[in-house]
């Protein structure tokens, strides 16, 4: 009877490592949709940016704010451009930071699942040769 409760507790301690594994899986694929949308975001503004070094310093620029476009300093411009590269390279910093991390909870994760399996196996196989 010992036994079998031991083999019911390894099973259920299976299950729960497994389910936390599935849990970091998404999150990692959280993390990589939302870094692919920022590398696009990084691109289009490097690009604007590369577009503004082209004007004239008396061209006019404009902004576009809901459903009107509004006057903008060419200087202005250039600063927002750059602010929002800033920004969203440090958000990209950010994410490559926290996939490391959960990668390394992915790796610790699948190697406790492997051993928890591997008690399973030798139980299974004492429980056999009983």
């Amino acid at each position: 009877m010992a036994s079998s409760a031991a083999l019911r507790d390894l099973q259920r301690e299976l299950e729960n490592k497994a389910n936390d594994l599935s849990k970091i899986q998404k999150d990692i694929a959280k993390n990589h949709q939302v870094r692919k949308k920022y590398t696009i975001q990084l691109g289009e503004n490097e690009l604007v940016l590369k577009e503004l070094a082209l004007l004239n310093d008396g061209a006019n620029v404009y902004k576009l704010i809901g459903p009107v476009l509004v006057k903008q300093d060419l200087a202005e411009a250039n600063a927002n451009v750059r602010k929002r590269i800033e920004y969203i390279s440090d958000e990209l910093k950010r994410l490559d930071a926290t996939l490391q991390d959960l990668e390394e909870k992915q790796n610790s994760k699948k190697e406790a699942i492997f051993k928890v399996q591997q008690r399973i196996q030798s139980f299974q196989a004492g429980k056999a040769k009983a």
